[in-house]
């Protein structure tokens, strides 16, 4: 299994910038609108290095990594940044609400050795194709991991949270995020409790989360790395673990959008494989609605509205012809969406994504697309199974949430 270690980290110093002015979400979920509200905040934020502008200027020699290295060099000198003096686990916790319910996402911030994919740690899902030069060169010319990867791993005896449980100092850093959810972080230092938590996952797969792209770039640079000067820090990647036995672990399901087939079409391909229920839909509620019924509904429920209509359909699978996938992906329901709806039934292979039930109604209503399919969010559990077959799920099958922030703690390999 991959080593989990404490590190040094590099944070900021609270006494020169608050979280709310330095912290920002993950890179890839941030607009240009955010981009301008993070460097408006603090010339101290950390989407200048994370993600920073690109100027009509920019050359090879000045854009915006060689800013990022830059600036990660100037606020160390300035103390803004700091290293810290011992090599430490972060917990990591977030209290956010979901639909009224308050929840707590709770972890540890470490360091993961690098392993091949499938060899201690595992990736859950497919990931789009998309360049990958710009988290590899962020990371080469800062040396270092600006943000942490969102992995998973499992554990009944639960002990690590033990150890976050009996924490009650106040947080070395804390900042509120755009949804309104609060991240703390907390220093664990003492060597009996760091002994402990790294006896703990020791000896557990890892799971990641959320950040597949980053640690395939990681690979890619260790292997880089060290067929130019062999073994280094670089060997090891940064990593916020969450216990899966924990209850505050949320994902959300990413709803699926299609254009090109009418309502009859899309009906008569699906009646075979499931029944059909039609249901008047009210605006103002659907959210909430169209989610009640596919909980309730369990497994293999889809909801499915079409063409501006005044009502959405509920769908509950009967059988079809999914012999071809694997055991372990056959039941779920995102795999059902994609092989058997999308792909057998309809014969659809152009996509788009909404998390929002409401939005994605607009958008049918405003004839962007004829169609929208809504389905109940992928189990934790089902990260697990599928990925300890060394299988993957299609791409945006799970959304955890909270975003985890960039900038409560960095992990750089020179001095």
């Amino acid at each position: 299994m991959a080593e989990v270690t404490p590190f040094a980290g590099i944070l900021y110093n609270p006494v020169k910038v608050s979280g709310n002015e330095a912290a920002a979400p993950p890179y890839d979920i941030i607009t240009p609108a955010h981009k301008d509200v993070l460097y408006e905040k603090s010339p101290y934020n950390i989407v200048r290095i994370d993600f920073g502008r690109e100027m009509p200027e920019d050359t090879d020699n000045c854009n915006k990594y060689t800013r990022a290295k830059d600036y990660l060099s100037e606020w160390l000198k300035e103390d803004v940044l700091v290293r810290d003096a011992k090599p430490s686990f972060y917990a990591y916790e977030v209290e956010y609400q979901l639909s009224g319910e308050k929840k707590k996402l709770r972890g540890i911030i470490a360091t993961v050795e690098i392993e091949e994919l499938g060899e201690g740690v595992y990736p859950h899902e497919a990931t789009h194709s998309k360049p990958r030069a710009d988290r590899l060169n962020l990371m080469k010319s800062c040396m270092g991991n600006i943000s942490p990867i969102y992995s998973l791993y499992n554990s009944h005896e639960k002990i690590a949270l033990k150890i976050l449980d009996e924490i009650n100092e106040k947080p070395y850093f804390e900042a509120t995020d755009f949804d309104g959810a609060i991240h703390r972080l907390y220093k664990i230092s003492d060597t009996s409790q760091i002994e402990i938590i790294k006896a703990e996952l020791s000896d557990k797969p890892i799971f990641i989360a959320d950040g597949h792209h980053r640690y395939e770039v990681a690979l890619e640079f260790k292997k880089e790395m060290n067929s130019k000067n062999g073994p280094g820090p670089w060997d090891y990647v940064l990593m916020f673990l969450a216990n899966m036995s924990d209850e505050g672990i949320t994902i959300l399901p990413t709803h699926r959008l299609i254009k090109g087939l009418s309502k009859d079409e899309i009906l008569k391909r699906l009646e075979n494989d499931f029944s059909i229920s039609r249901i008047k839909i009210n605006l103002d509620t659907a959210d909430s609605d169209i989610n009640k019924a596919l909980s309730e509904s369990g497994k293999n429920a889809f909801g499915l509205y079409i063409d501006n209509e005044e009502h959405w359909y509920l769908l509950k699978y009967k059988s079809g012809d999914l012999k071809d996938v694997h055991p372990a992906l056959r039941s779920l329901d995102v795999v059902v969406l994609h092989e058997l709806i999308l792909k057998k039934d309809l014969a659809i292979t152009d996509v788009a994504y909404e998390m929002d039930i409401k939005t994605a109604i607009n958008r049918i209503r405003k004839d962007e697309f004829n169609a929208a399919f809504f389905l109940n969010p992928t189990d934790v559990n089902d990260v697990e199974r599928v990925a300890l077959n060394n299988m993957r799920m299609p791409p945006k099958s799970t959304y955890f949430y909270p975003k985890l922030l960039t900038g409560m703690v960095i992990n750089k390999w020179e001095g």
